[in-house]
């Protein structure tokens, strides 16, 4: 089993959500959370002549430049090993538009999952 974390655009959630469910995937969790990549924080519109992005990061905080941290939202679903290329593969289609903020995908091993309600374990616990 592995569980499938998703740091995406929180305007993509409700897409992303229903294909995965479509292809039989209906259960995740989502979160809300703030990050940043490489982009180091939004730069509004208008100030993309600014060349020194250093300057911005040393002064910007003050000035109201960028954000420390932009709004996301994590997804996180847990598949068997066999799944992971599909829900990876759709996550991706769902949230690429090339542009700075996309997102991250990590896909971490899980050890076991137990389901509270009946006691199932490993495999079971996870499906429908």
């Amino acid at each position: 089993m592995k569980e499938v974390i998703a740091i995406i655009r929180p305007n993509t959630v409700a897409k992303t959500a229903k294909t995965l469910e479509a292809v039989g995937f209906p259960a995740l969790t989502v979160m809300k959370c703030f990050g940043r990549g490489k982009q180091r924080g939004y730069i509004p519109a208008g100030l993309s002549d600014v060349i020194d992005i250093e300057q911005i990061m040393k002064e910007g905080e003050e000035k109201g430049l960028f954000m420390k941290y932009i709004p996301k939202r994590l997804l996180s679903i847990v598949v068997s090993d066999e799944d992971v290329p599909l829900v990876v593969g759709i996550i991706m289609k769902m949230n690429r538009t090339g542009k700075i903020g996309d997102g991250r995908i990590f896909v971490l091993p899980v050890e076991d999952a137990v389901r509270i309600r009946t006691g199932e374990m490993g495999e079971e616990a996870i499906g429908n």
